[in-house]
């Protein structure tokens, strides 16, 4: 997964995120669950993020549960999603599990960020245009 960011070469992560995500990764190759090579993917992105207290992330960083809105740069499509834990995944209702390939690819990128990251189809090119809600910034520091 290869990503670009215009504002800054690492992600950001709340304490609460980081942990629950490394569990998950501890449980899921445990229970040898999900593709090996998702996984992976989220442990290399929690190696390269900044790790800050949940009170101190930035309002426009992509935190577990928040709801953005992203625009596809080649169809210039927009599209509303949530990033959730795999148990809380329905990607009819928009909710994107954080092991799905999207999922990894936004965890910690902020609004205005261009991502790209390679697909079966080849590649894809994703804009953060809004961040509609992020629990840290809406008090929600448990979620």
């Amino acid at each position: 997964m290869k990503r670009r960011s215009k504002k800054a070469s690492s992600i950001y992560i709340t304490e609460l995120d980081y942990n629950r995500l490394n569990g998950l990764i501890d449980r899921t190759r445990e229970h040898n669950g999900v593709d090996k090579e998702y996984v992976n993917k989220l442990e290399t992105e929690l190696e390269r993020a900044e790790v800050v207290d949940p009170k101190d992330i930035p309002a426009d960083v992509i935190t577990m549960r928040s709801k953005v809105r992203l625009k596809d740069l080649v169809s210039g499509e927009s599209n509303t999603y949530s990033l959730v834990f795999p148990s809380e995944a329905d990607f009819a209702e928009g909710k994107i599990s954080v092991l799905a390939p999207i999922g990894t690819a936004i965890l910690g990128y902020r609004s205005g960020d261009t991502i790209e990251w390679q697909v079966p189809s080849g590649l894809r090119s994703l804009k953060v245009e809004e961040i509609l809600y992020q629990p840290e910034s809406a008090g929600d520091h448990e979620l």
